[in-house]
């Protein structure tokens, strides 16, 4: 678009000149210098020069400029039609006085208004996307408002003054109806535009307002007998053409406009609207003309529509933050607000049961951790839109967050059921490294609960249920083929493992672990020398003290023993414990040097116990001790080698409940 940074220097030299004769003209104009003779010569041969420069620049700008050069052909046809007719009144005006001149400047006079037309449609066409039915109907009714006001004001006098034969009244009609026309399109544009026009379509308008302005006077004062040539009122046709020049090679604004809200948008299109009342009221109290009449209902009408349009916006707006409040961003599926609200419907229609299903992604952490964020989304975009269609039939889904999605499932469906089991399907995907799937509680409503939040916290749990019974029974088998494999290479261990896991969850139920942290324990507590089948049988059975390389070798087992846990993904917290269970809490001890709250608490408990058992138990280097004495090296160690929380506990609990034993092997008394 054309603006004042490629605006060629003989055009801004041109505009200079034009801008300062017209500036002489409007002062020779309103101080009347001069005699009249030169004043008359002055504002003619002024009046053409400024017509003829403000045409040139505008063809320049249909010469030089590719963009919109549509457009601003129509305009430089408008102004170029304009300026022949005044010089043909110049250079003969009493030819151009009799037929066939004189109807040939009124066709080159008029002509100037569909020209007018043309641009400022084509501009609008071409700026003011996308299409806004708001923004054409506050201009519409601005340029009807303005219109009716002008044709209240000055249209009767120049209607009663009419006459003569057909063709003459038909001209003098055609010049007042179309300025109030051009009025009515220049102030649309600006409406179009928000109300905020830019310096381009804020000149376009004045220019068409200006000469329309013009004319009015111009016809006004004829019929009432008051017009002499030279007067302000030429200087403002010749402004109303160079501004229209000077638009050409102003920049117009985005093609985007989008009006905001604002004192602007509300209050302009109020006070059109206030405009044109008042010419309804004007005329039942006086006589203005039809046409006042006309188009002041019609821009009250347009005030009207765009009112109610605006109520619709509203309503369209606000359902819309409703449904992006209910809806999940990333799936496109509802959210958790909407589900809750449609529990609550659902569990006040006791006759309608609905089956509520839960579900959380497993292998979910994994995916994202392995092929990134990005992935995960995209991940849990595609299976939401699979559990939609899945259900689209019998139900609806849902997206709670995370990797938790819900369905309320039409009629009562048991957890083996084919609804169900398709619907844990479609959160289903298996690819190369991982493989995701879905645990799901189910709670049928209003069977099994009153409320939206009881039923989802019923669902939650027996849906966590699922989750902890399938990945104990993988840990399970994993434990058990690894007690195996020890018992194998050392058959004693066995006792050994089954006496500290029973004072570990001794100690355990001491400290109110959870169940989750108590099985941890345990399992621990039973593998924590699962490493040890990595060590050399010679070094384990040696009767006398071990080397310093031996000890080295020795303290491996932890590391040795994670290792083989990680192998199994539902012992990889047990393996974290039992890399830590030789840790001392002053930190002096392996393969980490971790120390205090560093540790793990059940690799702590686990220190104790196993160091328990150890003193009591006999070895092939040493006999095994009292237990006071056993309980008392544990007493003096903590703050040291041990917890202290953990050993007091480790002390109420055999206070409590007694230690056995019997040959080589610890346990808690039933």
């Amino acid at each position: 678009m054309a603006d004042e940074a490629f605006t060629p220097p003989g055009v801004r030299t041109a505009l200079t000149v034009l801008g300062l004769t017209l500036a002489a003209y409007t002062v020779q104009a309103g101080f009347a210098l001069g005699g009249s003779g030169v004043a008359e010569a002055f504002a003619t041969w002024v009046y053409t020069f400024l017509a003829i420069g403000a045409t040139a620049v505008c063809l320049a700008r249909v010469v030089l400029v590719k963009a919109e050069r549509a457009a601003w052909s129509a305009f430089f046809v408008g102004l170029a039609s304009w300026t022949t007719a005044d010089v043909l009144w110049l250079v003969a005006p009493s030819a151009v006085a009799e037929p066939p001149l004189l109807w040939l400047t009124d066709v080159l006079y008029l002509t100037m208004y569909p020209a007018f037309y043309c641009g400022l449609i084509l501009l609008m066409r071409s700026r003011l996307r996308p299409f806004r039915a708001s923004l054409w109907l506050d201009g519409l009714a601005g340029g009807l408002a303005v219109a009716a006001l002008a044709a209240a004001l000055v249209l009767e006098p120049i209607l009663r003054d009419t006459s003569g034969s057909a063709y003459e009244t038909v001209v003098a009609l055609a010049y007042p109806l179309g300025d109030l026309l051009l009025v009515v399109v220049a102030i649309a544009a600006i409406g179009m535009t928000g109300w905020r026009p830019g310096g381009a379509w804020a000149l376009v308008a004045i220019g068409g307002i200006a000469g329309a302005a013009a004319d009015t006077v111009y016809l006004y004062r004829t019929a009432a007998g008051t017009w002499a040539d030279g007067s302000v009122v030429d200087v403002a046709w010749s402004a109303a053409m160079l501004v229209t020049a000077m638009a050409a090679w102003r920049p117009l604004p985005s093609r985007n406009t989008t009006a905001r809200p604002g004192w602007r948008t509300i209050g302009l299109p109020a006070g059109f609207a206030l405009c044109s009342l008042a010419v309804l009221v004007l005329g039942n109290a006086t006589s203005v003309s039809p046409a006042a009449t006309v188009l002041a209902a019609a821009g009250l009408l347009a005030a009207l529509a765009r009112a109610g349009l605006t109520y619709l916006e509203n309503v369209r707006m606000l359902r819309r933050r409703e449904d992006e409040a209910m809806t999940d961003g990333l799936s496109g599926l509802p959210n958790r607000r909407r589900l809750m609200a449609d529990l609550e419907l659902v569990v006040e229609e006791p006759h309608r049961p609905t089956t509520l299903v839960f579900f959380d992604l497993n292998g979910f952490k994994h995916y994202n951790d392995t092929f990134g964020h990005g992935a995960g989304d995209s991940l849990l975009a595609r299976l939401g839109a699979a559990l939609a269609a899945a259900l689209k039939a019998e139900g609806r889904a849902y997206r709670l967050g995370g990797d938790e999605f819900c369905a309320l499932l039409d009629g009562r469906h048991q957890a083996d059921g084919p609804m169900v089991h398709l619907a844990a399907a479609a959160l289903s995907e298996t690819g190369g490294g991982f493989s995701v799937t879905a645990s799901y509680g189910v709670v049928v409503l209003p069977d099994e609960a009153t409320n939206a939040n009881e039923a989802l916290g019923l669902a939650d749990e027996r849906m966590y249920g699922q989750k902890r019974s399938g990945r104990f029974s993988g840990r399970q088998q994993a434990r058990s083929v690894l007690l195996q494999v020890q018992s194998e290479r050392e058959p004693d261990v066995h006792t050994h493992a089954n006496s500290v896991t029973d004072l570990a969850l001794m100690v355990g139920r001491c400290l109110d672990l959870e169940p989750d942290a108590m099985d941890v324990l345990a399992r621990a507590a039973e593998l924590h020398d699962i490493g040890k089948v990595a060590i050399p049988e010679e070094i384990l059975r040696k009767p006398g003290p071990l080397t310093e390389g031996e000890w080295a070798f020795v303290r491996q087992h932890t590391i040795i023993g994670e290792r083989i846990l990680a192998a199994a993904p539902a012992l990889a917290s047990v393996g974290h414990v039992v890399r830590a269970s030789h840790e001392r809490w002053d930190g002096a001890g392996y393969p980490d040097g971790l120390a205090g709250e560093q540790i793990p608490r059940a690799a702590r408990i686990v220190n104790v116990c196993d160091a328990f058992d150890a003193m009591v138990s006999d070895r092939p280097y040493q006999s095994g001790m009292p237990i006071e004495d056993a309980l008392a090296e544990l007493d003096r160690c903590a703050g040291s080698q041990f917890d202290p929380a953990v050993v007091r506990a480790f002390l109420e609990a055999v206070a409590h409940q007694g230690v056995l034993v019997s040959g080589r092997r610890a346990t808690r008394a039933a």
